[in-house]
């Protein structure tokens, strides 16, 4: 049984992902649009980006309309723990306790306390394990 490669969105695809992840689907405008309130970005550019995450499989593409509409192939849930995975180790040595010090940390006391009551709950649930 092969395995399936994994394909890293770069930043710019992932902005585009988290848009659809929360849309569902959308047009190439619509993800425009919603970049274009935080950066500067060209129509052209975002619709060439789009294209390229179609080829890549991040994105399907329906294209039975004269406006081609966009939705995520790539599963959020799996992307974010395939990310971090990597990022705990390229970055913390395989820490998973250096990141959340790093986290926790350094967020300018930013984390609420019902984040921190989740935290401590899941870390309870850990140590019952």
């Amino acid at each position: 049984m092969a395995s399936t490669k994994y394909i890293k969105p770069t930043e710019s695809e992932l902005e585009i992902l988290q848009f659809l992840w929360m849309k569902g689907m959308a047009t190439v405008r619509e993800v425009h649009e919603s970049l274009a309130q935080s950066k500067d970005v060209g129509y052209t550019t975002t619709l060439k980006l789009m294209q390229i995450m179609h080829e890549k499989g991040l994105v399907r593409r329906d294209e039975s309309m004269r406006t081609h509409v966009y939705q995520p192939a790539v599963n959020k849930e799996k992307t974010q723990r395939h990310l971090l995975g990597k990022m705990i180790e390229n970055l913390f040595g395989g820490s998973s306790t250096q990141l959340v010090l790093q986290a926790l940390g350094n967020n300018d006391g930013k984390t609420t306390k019902e984040e921190l009551d989740q935290i401590q709950e899941l870390l309870n649930n850990l140590k019952n394990q």
